[in-house]
C-alpha cells in the first residue's frame, strides 16, 4: 500500500478502536444485548444482556416504556422514594447478569497517572477475557483459563474482581485463593481486594466489609457471604493450600519457584484438585512469560485443546496506554523523537513493523510509534517480544540462537489460511492391507479420490478441536490438483515419515507443492498438507495415494527412516515394493552412475550435510519470500526452531 492508503487504513482503525462503550447504558458491551427504552430513567435507552430482558422487570418495562406508567397500570402512584426504591432494586438486578455495569457502579480501582479511585470500566484487553469467561459461566461451565499476557493492562485486577463479582452477587460460601509468585504480589492482591469491598456501595441494603478469618493473616472474610479468601506466595505454598476452595487465580506463574520440593505443578494439585468441575467454579492461571517453562507447556496444552482449559492471548495494542499520536513529532527506531508527519513515520517503518500492520488489523501506527520508545528502553528486542509479545508464538521467543529470522518468518503469514476442505485420500484398497494382503498392493493406488470431511472447517476454526483433527491424521487441501492442463512435474509431494507413534514423537508429515508459477517468473506455493502419527508401512503407501491424486506427482521420501531395516518381506526393501506400483519416485543415484548400473537409491537421505544445506536453502526462502505457505502451524514451528550449543539444529526444549 502506499502512504494515503495506510493513513487511510489507520483511520479505519482508529474508528474501531473508539467505537463507543459504555458500561452504564450497555452500549458496546460483551454479549448479546436488547435495547430497553425507558422514557424517565436515569439511563433513558439502556442495552441489556437477552437474559435479563427475560425477567418481569423488563418485561413490563418493556411494555410501559415508563416507570411512572408502569406503576399507574397498577394503581400505584409513586413518590420521589418509591422511584429512587424501584431504580435500586432494577440496578440491583442488573448486577447479576451485567458484569461491566457491576464493575462500573460497584468496583474500583486505582488510577496509574492520578492514584484517585475510579470506576472499574474494563479496558479491551479486560473484555477479550471477559468474553471467555462468560461463555463458559452463561452455558453452566466451569471457567478454567491459561493467560499469556503482556505487563500492566489490568489482567491480575480483572480476574480478582470477576472472582468478587461471583462472591458477592452469585454464590454463598464460595471460598477462593490468589496465589501470587513473590510476597510483593501477595500483598498489592490483598490491599487491591480490600480497597474494591471497602468502596462499594451497599447491596440489598447490606454493607460488605472484609476482616482476618480466625485471627489469620494470610485468609480474609466477607462474612456477609459466607466466604474466605486465602492470599499467599508460591515461594510459601503452605500459605495457599485449602481443603474447601471453589475459585483459585495463580498469577506470574511463570516466575514460580521450580524445585523438586516446591514448583508449579505441585502447587497447583494440591489446590485445584478440591475445585469440583461445577458451574461457577475456576481456576486462572496468568502469566507474562519467562521461557519455555512449566507455564509455556500448560498454555501450549490448552491451546492445542488438550486440556479443559482456554487458551487467552491479549495483544500488547489492545492496551489503550500503549499508544503514542502524531503531534507533528514521531519516534524513530532508535527511540528518539524528530519532527515529522505521519507520513514520514511510515517511510521509516521496517519490515517488523510493516508486517505488524498488514498482520494485525487492530494495530495502529500509533501503537508502533509506542513500541519504538518501549523498545528503546528495553535490553533486546527478545526481552520486547517477551514483555509485550504480537502474539503467543513471539510470547515465548527466547533469545539463543533461532534458525531464521522472525521477521522473515511473519512475513509469509499473510498468504496463510484454513484450508478449502480437509478429509481422506482413498483408492481401492486400504494402505493398511500393503502387509497383511501383498496381492492386492497395486489396488491401493487405484481410483484414487478425496473423500471431504464436512465438519473438519468447523475443527480447524476452532483452538479446541484443531488438535483433534490433527491427530484424525486428515489431509488438508488449499487447492485441488488442477486437471485442466497437464505440467510435466509440476506437483512436488514431499514425505518425512514419522518416527514414532507416541505423543512425544515427531509428526509424520506430507506436503505438496504446486510449482506452476516458476514457469512464469512467480514463486512455487503449498497446496496441500498430512499431518499424523500412523505406522511407517501404512504411511509411505497414504504418500503415494496422495502423489498419485496430484497428477501422478514426483514423490520425494526421507529416506533414513526406511533405510535402516524395515522391509515388506524377507527380501524386498519397502521402496522396491513401492517403486513397482508407483514409478514416479525420486532417487538420490546419480544419473551417470545409474548408467553404469549402480542401483537406484530411493529417497532423499538427510544427513549433517545435507540438512545444512536445506536451513540454508529454507533462510534464503524465508528472507526472499520464495514460496507460499498455507499452513500457520508450519511457520509457528519455524518461530521455534533454533541451533543449539553443539552446533546442531532441533526445536526449543518443550
Amino acid at each position: 500500500m502506499d502512504t494515503q492508503c495506510i493513513i487511510k487504513e489507520n483511520n479505519r482503525r482508529h474508528e474501531q478502536v473508539n467505537k463507543p462503550y459504555n458500561p452504564v447504558t450497555g452500549e458496546g458491551c460483551h454479549g448479546k444485548r436488547v435495547c430497553l427504552k425507558v422514557e424517565d430513567a436515569p439511563f433513558p435507552v439502556m442495552y441489556l444482556p437477552d437474559e435479563m430482558m427475560k425477567t418481569e422487570y423488563c418485561i413490563q418495562l418493556q411494555k410501559y416504556g415508563s416507570i411512572k406508567k408502569l406503576y399507574e397500570a397498577n394503581n400505584i402512584y409513586p413518590d420521589k422514594d418509591e422511584y429512587e426504591s424501584f431504580w435500586i432494586s432494577f440496578c440491583e438486578l442488573r448486577y447479576i447478569y451485567d458484569y461491566e455495569f457491576y464493575a462500573y457502579k460497584c468496583q474500583t480501582i486505582r488510577d496509574k497517572l492520578t492514584a484517585m479511585e475510579i470506576p472499574f470500566k474494563l479496558n479491551r484487553g479486560q473484555r477479550i477475557v471477559l468474553k471467555k469467561f462468560e461463555e463458559r459461566r452463561r452455558g453452566k461451565r466451569p471457567v478454567r483459563a491459561r493467560i499469556t499476557k503482556c505487563r500492566q493492562w489490568g489482567c491480575t485486577t480483572f480476574v480478582q474482581n470477576y472472582m468478587n463479582w461471583i462472591q458477592t452477587i452469585h454464590k454463598r460460601n464460595w471460598n477462593s485463593v490468589i496465589c501470587a509468585h513473590v510476597k510483593d504480589g501477595s500483598i498489592t492482591a490483598r490491599s487491591m481486594l480490600e480497597r474494591t469491598i471497602k468502596n462499594m456501595p451497599p447491596i440489598g441494603n447490606i454493607l460488605f466489609s472484609i476482616k482476618n478469618y480466625q485471627n489469620t493473616q494470610n485468609i480474609k472474610e466477607i462474612p456477609e457471604r459466607g466466604c474466605t479468601i486465602t492470599i499467599g506466595t508460591a515461594i510459601e505454598p503452605d500459605s495457599v493450600r485449602s481443603q474447601d476452595v471453589k475459585m483459585a487465580h495463580f498469577t506470574e506463574e511463570a516466575y514460580y519457584p521450580n524445585t523438586e520440593a516446591n514448583n508449579p505443578a505441585l502447587l497447583e494439585t494440591s489446590i485445584i484438585a478440591a475445585i469440583p468441575p461445577d458451574p461457577d467454579t475456576l481456576i486462572v492461571c496468568e502469566s507474562t512469560p519467562n521461557g519455555l517453562d512449566y507455564f509455556y507447556e500448560q498454555y501450549e496444552l490448552a491451546k492445542a485443546g488438550e486440556t479443559s482449559y482456554d487458551a487467552i492471548f491479549v495483544e500488547w495494542w489492545l492496551i489503550d496506554i500503549y499508544s503514542v499520536p502524531f503531534n507533528g513529532t514521531y519516534y524513530n527506531r532508535y527511540g528518539k523523537e524528530i519532527e515529522g508527519t505521519i507520513g514520514d513515520f511510515i517511510k521509516t517503518l521496517n519490515e517488523y513493523e510493516i508486517n505488524l500492520f498488514n498482520n494485525y488489523p487492530e494495530c495502529t501506527l500509533e501503537n508502533i510509534n509506542w513500541r519504538r520508545v518501549k523498545r528503546a528502553d528495553m535490553p533486546s528486542e527478545a526481552k520486547m517480544m517477551q514483555d509485550f509479545p504480537s502474539n503467543d508464538i513471539e510470547a515465548f521467543q527466547e533469545s539463543g540462537l533461532p534458525a531464521f529470522r522472525a521477521e522473515d518468518v511473519e512475513a509469509l503469514r499473510k498468504d496463510c489460511r484454513i484450508p478449502v476442505a480437509v478429509g481422506e485420500i482413498a483408492g481401492d484398497c486400504l494402505p493398511a492391507l500393503s502387509k497383511l494382503d501383498p496381492k492386492r498392493r497395486k489396488e491401493i493406488l487405484q481410483n484414487i479420490r478425496f473423500e471431504e470431511d464436512k465438519g473438519a472447517i468447523e475443527d480447524m476454526n476452532s483452538d479446541q478441536k484443531r488438535k483433534a483433527l490433527v491427530e484424525r491424521n486428515k489431509l488438508k487441501i488449499w487447492e485441488y490438483p488442477d486437471t485442466s492442463i497437464r505440467v510435466s512435474e509440476r506437483y512436488i509431494v514431499i514425505f518425512d515419515p514419522q518416527k514414532g507413534l507416541s505423543e512425544s514423537a515427531d509428526w509424520g508429515v506430507i506436503t505438496v507443492i504446486d510449482r506452476y508459477w516458476m514457469m512464469y517468473k512467480g514463486v512455487p506455493e503449498v497446496v496441500a498438507e498430512w499431518r499424523g502419527r500412523i505406522d511407517k508401512d501404512i504411511a509411505i503407501w497414504v504418500a503415494a495415494q496422495v502423489a498419485r491424486y496430484y497428477n501422478d506427482a514426483l514423490l520425494v521420501i526421507e529416506s533414513n527412516t526406511y533405510d535402516s531395516d524395515i522391509k515388506t518381506d524377507e527380501s524386498e526393501l519397502i521402496f522396491d515394493t513401492l517403486a513397482e506400483h508407483y514409478s514416479n519416485l525420486y532417487s538420490r543415484t546419480p544419473t551417470d552412475k545409474i548408467r553404469e548400473g549402480l542401483p537406484l537409491k530411493y529417497g532423499f537421505h538427510t544427513n549433517k550435510s545435507t540438512k545444512t544445506m536445506i536451513i540454508a536453502n529454507y533462510v534464503a526462502l524465508l528472507r526472499e519470500k520464495g514460496y507460499k505457505e498455507r499452513s500457520n502451524d508450519a511457520l509457528n514451528e519455524a518461530r521455534v526452531y533454533e541451533q543449539k550449543k553443539n552446533g546442531s539444529y532441533g526445536a526449543k526444549e518443550g
